[in-house]
């Protein structure tokens, strides 16, 4: 058990500290390629890249799993990405940030709610608070607070999407199929969810595109490496460790995105970013801490207790 949490922990850090970097490559690609074609090539990138690793037939899906694997697709894979490209441009990439530093909190009241698996404890709102804080500074660090209730609610809503992605994760990891087949099919959905979108935005075919190295080698990460593995691991995270905590490690992606910025853009960090900084991982650990979690009342002595 002591294992499978170690593994569990270190797939969850893994997977936002390559997120967490993603904006790089992003950055560079939106100078040629739409976000939606950004999106639709990433997955399809990594939804072969799944198909060549374990090219085996899921057999035995039920209708009712069949719908599941389709709402995981819709949240996690179209519209999660959408609501926040679209977000992006109507408020700024700062109040962005933090709001969806807010995607812990919906999982736990979700799963709390529908799962019946988790109830969050004191430790969990102390760091929930913490780390609000350390992201606020990190991102509102040397610029000002400007609220845009269409982008903002758009925001919100992409992080209450993300919620519902990770729920449903959860779900359909207890059905017993290995990680890389429920993700391979959950890309499918998602791809399918996202064909009549590229209808609604200015997508080309434009396959010169392609002969530069370096729009391909970004695609070649965000769809292999970000994408193909990151929800591979993401998604076994959510197995071993449950919904709350591996949602907690997005509040290290703000954290992440720094530490990139200054590496690899060489971009300078102010005090206020190196603080909240801190205060980010400072909420990350009280929030994976004893205290995250607790049983179900009503329910002692009956044998239904359920824990991490």
């Amino acid at each position: 058990m002591k294992n499978d949490c170690g593994k569990g922990h270190a797939a969850a850090l893994f997977t936002i500290a390559v997120w967490g970097t993603t904006f790089i490559s992003t950055k560079v690609l939106l100078q040629a390629f739409q976000p939606v074609e950004i999106l639709f090539i990433r997955f399809t990138l990594g939804l072969a890249a799944l198909c060549l690793v374990c090219p085996r037939r899921m057999k035995g899906v039920t209708k009712g799993q069949e719908l599941v694997f389709a709402g995981a697709g819709l949240c996690g894979v179209c519209l999660y990405y959408l609501l926040e490209n679209i977000a992006l441009t109507y408020t700024l990439a700062s109040n962005v940030g933090v709001i969806l530093s807010v995607i812990p909190f919906f999982t736990a009241a979700l799963s709390h709610l529908f799962l019946k698996e988790e109830r969050p404890g004191a430790g969990f709102y102390l760091g929930f608070a913490v780390a609000m804080a350390g992201i606020s500074l990190i991102s509102f660090s040397g610029s000002k607070l400007k609220l845009n209730p269409v982008g903002d609610l758009l925001s919100l809503l992409a992080a209450l999407i993300w919620a519902c992605y990770v729920i449903l994760t959860r779900k359909i990891s207890a059905w017993g199929w290995p990680t890389v087949l429920t993700t391979r099919r959950t890309f499918f959905w998602g791809l399918l969810w996202m064909v009549p979108t590229l209808f609604f935005f200015d997508c080309r075919l434009g396959l010169e595109r392609f002969a530069d190295p370096v729009y391909l080698g970004n695609l070649i990460f965000l769809g292999f490496g970000a994408s193909a593995v990151c929800f591979v691991t993401w998604n076994l995270a959510v197995k071993l460790l449950g919904p709350v905590k591996t949602s907690v490690y997005t509040y290290l992606a703000p954290v992440i995105t720094v530490a990139a910025s200054v590496l690899i853009l060489h971009e300078p960090i102010t005090p206020l970013a190196a603080l909240g900084a801190a205060l980010t991982l400072a909420g990350l650990l009280l929030s994976q801490g004893k205290g995250l979690l607790k049983k179900e009342e009503g329910k002692k002595g009956t044998g239904e207790e359920t824990a991490l």
